[in-house]
């Protein structure tokens, strides 16, 4: 690995590119190193986890109106969308659009958590999609996605946005852009041009995760690789964009994050260096804040040991800064207390996901978010006696360096109304590499089966595991099973929630 200081300088100092950030990420994406095995097996894992929960979200009202979108832009010899098959094709850029987007809807694929926070397997849909029009083999693809979580990681672990209040898409759209580049071959220079303009475009305030939370949560990767698509395109075509992006006078660094005092350390692998970040990643296991992972396996737990949870006097959480200040009290959002709130608020309400855990002993990505659910008498009692603190050592455990040792769960402490006190704490959720059942490929096929049962027939979910589990082995112009089809009827029209723009002229 190396390690580069990012950090703004003056325009007068005419910092060569050599030396920019952007420049560096393109370097190695030019230049990635061969893919380890156990690299290879986990971003199949994660091929296959992208396509359970895009397709248990095909029918939800965000996906159907980003697939509305979609085949506005039909494209003879595009790109594939979830559920739909290979005979209706689209713009790459717009199946990244309505891929990513059905991926996200349902909080419910993987994370890594540093910094700042992420979700790298966004990068999936739209590299897919620009491989199926490329006509890219899968060991490209491989290449690509093993680039993505690389870059992604390392802009993770080194550089907060939600310090200054900025989304993470900033470091999103960097890291698919430099990976589509990876992906299809392309030179440093090329690469370098598109992640500037990528990275100027990118940045956008958490208000999007914030307060109300709207749909819009679950569009963001599609935003983010539909600009990806876009830069990258403009900068084949010989385009310049904004540098430096990063370290520049008026840049990013200077003016949307910590200003020219602050500096950044950025480790990234040597050109040539192989990539293992995704590695350091993580699924869910269930369908909410990574964040409340833990907690949940942690309340399912506690619950049988409370007994009546009427009794229930006071549930603190002691947490990290962020999980308190993200999806606890410390957010100050009333809207997390509140039972009329959207699904995406109630999935960044630790107070809700722990009421609903120790009340069911389960948690479910539909059932554990309905209206009536929510609105449940005692569920709402119990909700309103949960708080959230942040203890020290909990943030230092979030942020420790060494994967072995990081931790983003908590400990629970019930106190009934009788006096006795009831505590439980869970350092990471079971799923996770350091958890009670690390997942390996055969929970991700059973998370692929579990979800799609009912819709595709078992011969389909067979064909489809064995295609994804050797997908670094398949040939140009057959990544289309990568994006697996539903049954005729099976997916919802496509424009449920009105017409817009892109439909008149049809």
């Amino acid at each position: 690995m190396k390690t580069y200081d990012v950090k703004v300088h003056p325009s007068a100092a005419n910092l060569p590119r050599e030396q920019q950030l952007a420049w560096h990420i393109a370097e190695f994406a030019a230049n990635c190193g061969p893919l380890d095995a156990d690299v290879i097996e986990m971003i199949a894992c994660r091929i296959v986890d992208n396509a359970s929960v895009g397709l248990a979200a095909i029918n939800r009202a965000p996906v159907a109106a980003a697939r509305a979108m979609a085949l506005a832009h039909p494209r003879k010899g595009g790109a594939t969308v979830y559920g739909l098959g290979s005979g209706v094709r689209v713009d790459a850029e717009w199946a990244a659009w309505a891929n990513a987007t059905a991926v996200r809807e349902l909080d419910f694929h993987d994370t890594f958590l540093a910094a700042d926070y992420s979700h790298p397997g966004d990068a999936i849909s739209p590299l897919i999609a620009v491989a199926q029009q490329m006509g890219i083999d899968g060991s490209a693809l491989a290449r690509g996605i093993a680039v993505t979580y690389e870059v992604h990681v390392a802009l993770v672990k080194a550089i907060s946005l939600h310090k200054y209040k900025k989304d993470h898409v900033a470091h999103l759209a960097p890291a698919t852009t430099a990976a589509i580049g990876a992906m299809l071959g392309l030179p440093t220079e090329v690469i370098f041009q598109a992640v500037n303009q990528a990275v100027h475009l990118s940045f956008s305030t958490r208000q999007s995760r914030k307060g109300e939370i709207s749909s819009w949560k679950a569009y963001v990767p599609g935003f983010s690789g539909k600009l990806a698509i876009e830069c990258i395109d403009r900068a084949m075509r010989g385009e310049a964009a904004p540098s430096p992006i990063y370290e520049g006078e008026e840049s990013v660094l200077a003016w949307m994050l910590g200003g020219k005092n602050e500096a950044y350390k950025v480790s990234l692998p040597a050109p040539g260096e192989s990539p293992r970040g995704i590695m350091e990643t993580y699924t869910k296991a269930h369908s909410a804040e990574y964040q409340a992972q833990a907690l949940i396996d942690l309340a399912i737990d506690l619950s049988g040991q409370i007994g009546d949870l009427s009794k229930v006097k006071d549930i603190l959480l002691e947490t990290s800064h962020h999980t308190h200040n993200v999806i606890g009290t410390g957010a100050n959002d009333p809207q997390k207390m509140d039972p009329e709130a959207s699904r995406e608020t109630l999935d960044h309400s630790i107070m809700y996901i722990l009421a609903v855990a120790l009340e069911d002993r389960k948690w479910h990505h539909v059932d554990s978010y309905t209206r009536e659910r929510a609105r449940t008498p005692s569920t709402v009692a119990l909700w309103h006696k949960i708080r959230t603190v942040e203890e020290p050592s909990w943030t230092v455990r979030y942020l420790d360096p060494d994967p072995d040792k990081r931790a983003f769960g908590g400990k629970i402490i019930v106190t009934l109304e009788d006096g006795r006190v009831i505590t439980g704490e869970r350092g990471v959720a079971d799923a996770h590499p350091n958890g009670n059942h690390p997942w390996t490929w055969p929970d991700y096929a059973g998370k692929f089966e579990t979800l799609t049962k009912g819709e595709l027939a078992d011969a389909d979910r067979k064909a489809f595991l064995e295609a994804a589990k050797g997908f670094a082995g398949l040939a140009a112009g057959k990544l289309d099973v990568l994006i697996p089809a539903l049954p005729q009827g099976s997916v919802n029209p496509s424009k449920p929630t009105g017409q817009g723009i892109f439909d008149h002229g049809l």
